[in-house]
């Protein structure tokens, strides 16, 4: 096997420099460098959304001790001033008060989720979810009617999608909006209690309009889910046919007002209906520039898309939040023997602290660079030049935005308690944030599609690679399609043999034996192993689906005995394009020490992805035992070499002092 130092390479895969005794020299960072790396083209929408932060910083420390229903108002307040600012207008067309660029408002979005979280899901459900949804569904007249007051706050409203008996199941909601043609409106009812909306924000006290989707019905006939607005209130009283209920009290986010709402026979104009994709004439006639109706369906909640790519920045943001108050409680903290002079040693001193933090660190970095190319990809998407984007980048998107949301969301989860154990008692503190960030960030794994369903879509996009037919089906469908789809094909393109070839191909030496010889810190030999695994995960799943089918066994027993690789597949999918991300926006640095720092990130996040699946890599003949360890040892050797720029690493986030809080841990 190579020796360690000839492991050595740069990002670019180039030997890195080192110091007469073997180490690469120690690194320097510049905490504005890299904050500007991670504020990109959007540092000054930031810098705003940090200012306000600051100005109304209190309610960190208010929300706590406040009674629910002045909470909730205190937050309702907040949400409007946002509005009169134009701070969350940015991504509305600039007809309608808007600034027209999707991608500063996921930057502000983000950048938000610094500060107190039941503020940023209640703008996220006005601004994201119910004023993107009159943008994205409605035509003019809709757009006339609403986005001016929508963008500010003027009119508070809800997204009344889920349901207490549907949730990911979408096509199947229950409530109807059925056209009468006598009086020409439409009749939005509630059949039963599985139908009612449940846990539909701003619903309990402050929504005056509702986006509902529901079964249209025309002439007699079910054209599918449709999305109509639907007024809730007028002068803050339940209007007659609503009934509203408060979901009571939650896990987190209590600043938010959640509801279930209930329509008896409410009758609303036709023109309610959110008519981009479909319409009913005037004289009762269904029209749909969409025949297809599972396609119109896929296509109407594909506009959708920005949520959850906003859910996936407020993960990262909280994830930020936490290891930032860690990191510092590290570098202050000391505790057990001291190493020299009389002082005890600092957390971050000791080898297994590192372990804790520092990966959770470059993981983050790693996810920031990630959710900067999908809110690039969705700009460009749904940018006002190209409103019709073409199909192929539309479903690249909600695939990529799917599967970063599921990451992030969960890496928000992990690293938040992590963090608060890193911290140790004092972490447990409400004072100290970690309670409130648990607690409001528990469900982004379940917002905007629980993460697992998520996955499934990433999966159903990859096998769309192999025919357009596959973007319309669900689960079940999916099965049958692989049934019929030449499996051969799929294994061909994942061929070991081939496979290899190509990655020998991409790496220095590549005649002698990759897994031994290549170089740990080569980000080529890093994206190989990746995509080695991404590839063979997605040949096994489709695989195991055919065999599944062949054998006699229905459709859905095959699904769910395969489900794990369907997701296992998925997720290596988009950990393949988290490091492709990260790689790339740190090559297209030019050469200095925060390039060197971020390469060392880009390395660590790269080698501990595969150690933590090195089980995997060994059973498929991508690993030999003494690679393994390899690995193990690099790892460290970057931890320890991380360690003295760990503050610049976490000043880069730029979360002021007075929304980080935590004032007992950090000083």
């Amino acid at each position: 096997m190579a020796s360690l130092d000839a492991d050595r390479t740069s990002g670019t895969g180039t030997p890195v420099t080192t110091t007469p005794g073997g180490s690469p020299p120690p690194l320097t960072a510049d905490a504005a460098a890299l904050r500007a790396f991670l504020d990109g083209r959007y540092a000054a929408v930031r810098d705003d959304v940090r200012q306000r932060l600051v100005e109304h910083a209190g309610i960190l420390d208010e929300g706590a001790d406040l009674p629910r229903e002045e909470l909730q108002r205190r937050v309702r307040d907040l949400v409007v001033e946002i509005g009169s600012t134009g701070q969350a207008a940015q991504g509305f067309p600039s007809t309608y008060g808007g600034g027209g660029d999707i991608g500063a408002s996921i930057a502000s979005f983000e950048t938000l989720a610094y500060g107190d979280l039941s503020v940023l899901v209640k703008s996220g459900v006005q601004f994201g979810l119910f004023g993107g949804a009159v943008l994205h569904l409605g035509t003019e007249r809709h757009h006339e009617a609403y986005l001016a007051d929508i963008v500010s706050a003027r009119t508070l409203g809800c997204f009344a999608m889920t349901e207490t008996g549907h949730g990911s199941n979408v096509q199947a909601l229950g409530t109807i909006a059925r056209h009468d043609p006598d009086t020409d409106e439409l009749v939005v009812t509630t059949p039963d209690d599985d139908a009612r909306k449940d846990y539909i924000g701003n619903a309990a006290r402050d929504g005056d309009l509702a986006v509902v989707f529901a079964q249209l019905e025309v002439g007699g006939v079910g054209r599918g889910v449709h999305a109509v607005l639907v007024p809730l209130r007028r002068d803050g009283e339940v209007l007659p046919g609503v009934r509203i209920e408060d979901c009571g009290a939650k896990l987190g986010l209590e600043g938010v007002d959640n509801g279930r709402i209930w329509f008896d026979d409410v009758r609303v104009p036709r023109d309610n209906l959110l008519d981009r994709f479909a319409t009913i004439d005037a004289d009762g006639t269904y029209r749909s520039s969409i025949d297809n109706p599972d396609r119109r369906f896929f296509t109407m909640l594909g506009t959708l898309v920005q949520g959850r790519v906003s859910i996936a920045g407020a993960g990262v943001g909280a994830s930020k939040v936490a290891l930032d108050i860690a990191v510092r409680y590290a570098l202050r903290r000391r505790q057990f023997e001291a190493t020299s002079g009389d002082e005890e040693t600092l957390l971050l001193d000791y080898g297994m602290h590192q372990r804790r933090l520092l990966p959770l660190l470059a993981r983050t970095y790693a996810l920031s660079a990630a959710q900067e190319e999908v809110a690039r990809q969705l700009h460009e998407v749904f940018s006002q030049d190209t409103p019709e984007a073409d199909d192929r980048a539309r479903r690249a998107l909600e695939s990529r935005a799917a599967g970063t949301k599921a990451l992030t969301t969960w890496h928000a989860t992990a690293t938040i308690q992590e963090c608060r154990e890193a911290c140790g008692g004092a972490g447990y503190l409400s004072a100290n944030r970690f309670a409130a960030l648990k607690a409001d960030t528990d469900v982004f794994t379940t917002f905007e599609g629980d993460n697992h369903v998520l996955l499934q879509l990433v999966a159903k996009g990859l096998l769309t690679d192999y025919s357009s037919e596959f973007e319309d089906l669900d689960q079940f469908g999916m099965v049958r399609f692989v049934a019929g789809l030449a499996v051969d094909t799929v294994v061909e393109r994942t061929n070991a043999h081939q496979l290899l070839e190509r990655i020998r191909d991409v790496l220095p030496g590549g005649r002698e034996r990759w897994d031994q010889e290549a170089g740990l810190l080569d980000p080529d030999y890093q994206l190989a192993m990746f995509r080695f695994r991404e590839e063979h995960l997605v040949a096994g799943a489709a695989r195991r689906l055919k065999a599944g089918v062949d054998a006699g066994t229905p459709a859905g027993q095959v699904f769910s005995r395969v489900q794990d690789h369907v997701i296992a597949a998925a997720r290596a999918h988009v950990e393949r394009l988290v490091l492709e991300a990260f790689v790339s926006r740190v090559r297209a640095l030019p050469p200095g020490e925060t390039r060197e720092v971020l390469t060392a990130l880009s390395d660590l996040h790269a080698l501990t992805t595969i150690e933590a699946d090195r089980g995997w890599f060994l059973e498929h003949g991508r690993l030999s035992a003494p690679r393994s360890k390899a690995i193990t040892r690099e790892v460290s050797a970057i931890l320890r070499r991380l360690r003295p720029v760990a503050i610049e690493l976490v000043e880069a986030f730029g979360i002021p002092a007075e929304v980080r809080g935590a004032r007992e841990l950090v000083g």
